[in-house]
């Protein structure tokens, strides 16, 4: 998989170094150099159509919106990685702390019951498989 990443990286820098070099001959261009602009532009077209053959290759990677939003703000989308896995992280914290409130309130609920409905509850134990406590 590396090495399809590593091929569209290659084609995508040559395409960017064309078009650098297409930017130079626009900038002061003499009508000497149409040769020069015209080969650039082929190598343009050609770029274009290796990177949409790498492409093909990657169309079951998906990439979320936001990575692009990260990029266009100027920032590092390897910060969206490490921030959703924050994000996850807090909401497992937040998540377990729930889990073990409702855990210490049932086990107070049932000690509770069982104080004021201790056939019901003995029941209730058995029922569950639970052994009553002594």
């Amino acid at each position: 998989m590396a090495e399809k990443f590593d091929s569209l990286e290659e084609h995508l820098e040559k395409f960017v170094e064309n078009i650098r070099q297409l930017g130079i001959i626009v900038s002061d261009f003499p009508p000497s150099s149409q040769t020069g602009l015209n080969q650039k532009l082929n190598f343009m077209v050609t770029g274009l159509q290796d990177i949409d053959k790498c492409r093909q290759q990657l169309h079951d990677i998906s990439v979320p919106l936001e990575v692009f939003e990260y990029i266009d703000q100027g920032r590092n989308p390897q910060l969206y990685t490490k921030e959703c896995l924050e994000r996850a992280l807090a909401k497992n914290e937040q998540v377990k702390g729930k889990i073990d409130t409702m855990k210490k309130f049932k086990s107070l609920l049932i000690q509770e019951l069982t104080k004021v409905f201790p056939e019901d509850m003995a029941k209730y134990k058995a029922i569950r498989g639970e052994d009553p406590p002594p």
